[in-house]
């Protein structure tokens, strides 16, 4: 059976699931290897924290530049990869249909909120502002639509009654990195299953 299970990770900020992932890579707890982490922003923190992993890195600024052109070579740099999974770790943006199809079922995403409920921005703000006793995180495949793609997993989280925003928001994404290492196991089990 081969163990061969390439990934490609897209960022746009600190990259804390990002990490995660090369964690879980370093301690063999996922297989296979990231071939690239791409960010759309030159500044990224995920970019030196990937470096320090060895995992080369690639700039695709969005700034400044027309929305089909930018979606135009992030297509291509992931045609060139050629990626068994995608994992899109706090990228802020929404990929075109193009990139979508051309890989169909390889696109994961995790949201910090019990999707369907509160998709978007500032899922941790809308839950508190809704009342809800309950919240957590979930990784679903990327479709067309803004956080609507078939669920993979979901972690529920308590909200307290004395919970910012803030506070919330770093309980969740401890949930996150297991959510997201867990999703990416099933995943595998699925990929390799099917190449045995």
């Amino acid at each position: 059976m081969s163990q061969t299970f390439r990934m490609v990770i897209l960022v746009s900020g600190r990259g804390s699931n990002m990490t995660s992932v090369l964690e879980a890579l370093k301690n063999k707890t996922l297989h296979g290897s990231v071939e690239c982490v791409i960010s759309n922003k030159a500044h990224a923190k995920a970019l030196e924290v990937a470096s320090d992993f060895n995992i080369p890195t690639q700039v695709i600024e969005s700034k400044n530049k027309a929305a089909g052109e930018f979606q135009k070579q992030i297509l291509h740099a992931l045609q060139t990869l050629q990626p068994d999974l995608i994992i899109l770790a706090g990228f802020m943006k929404i990929l075109s249909a193009p990139v979508i199809e051309a890989f169909s079922q390889k696109i994961i995403n995790i949201h910090p909120s019990l999707l369907p409920k509160f998709p978007g921005l500032d899922a941790q703000k809308q839950a508190l502002e809704a009342g809800e006793a309950h919240t957590g995180c979930t990784v679903h495949y990327v479709d067309e639509g803004c956080d609507t793609g078939p669920i993979i997993l979901h972690k529920t989280e308590e909200i307290l009654p004395t919970d910012t925003v803030d506070t919330l928001s770093k309980r969740l994404l401890k949930k996150e990195h297991k959510c997201l290492i867990e999703a990416i196991q099933l995943i595998q089990k699925q990929h390799f299953s099917e190449q045995s």
